[in-house]
């Protein structure tokens, strides 16, 4: 992580497992403070038919940001992981604003799909 204010309060933020549904990571807003993310990871396994969604980091800085993540064909196939960690921390549109990551659905036969972020408030 870039070096940051002593004064910052680290943020860790988990959707836990869903099975064939949007799984959705916030990184809460603060009063006076301004939250940034750091990066996020996501995993899961397949679905019965194979399919790509688009994952979205939302109220960021320069807009919506759009990353695209494949589901194995298989409900018991791993997916390749999509982790993401940014060169430099990326902050709210705005100070008390959430960051949102959110993973579509993967489709029909998923059982297993999480997506983590991370960041922090100053």
């Amino acid at each position: 992580m870039a070096s940051v204010p002593s004064n910052y309060q680290q943020l860790t933020s988990s959707s836990g497992n869903v099975a064939n549904a949007s799984a959705t990571s916030t990184l809460a807003a603060v009063a006076g403070r301004t939250t940034h993310i750091t990066g996020f990871e996501l995993t899961g396994t397949g679905a019965t038919a194979g399919a790509a969604v688009l994952v979205t980091v939302t109220n960021v800085l320069g807009g919506t940001m759009t990353f695209v993540y494949a589901a194995a064909t298989g409900v018991t196939v791993a997916n390749t992981p999509l982790l993401v960690e940014f060169p430099e921390p990326i902050p709210a549109t705005a100070v008390n604003t959430s960051i949102v990551v959110s993973c579509p659905a993967l489709g029909a036969g998923n059982t297993n799909n999480a997506v983590v972020a991370h960041g922090y408030q100053l």
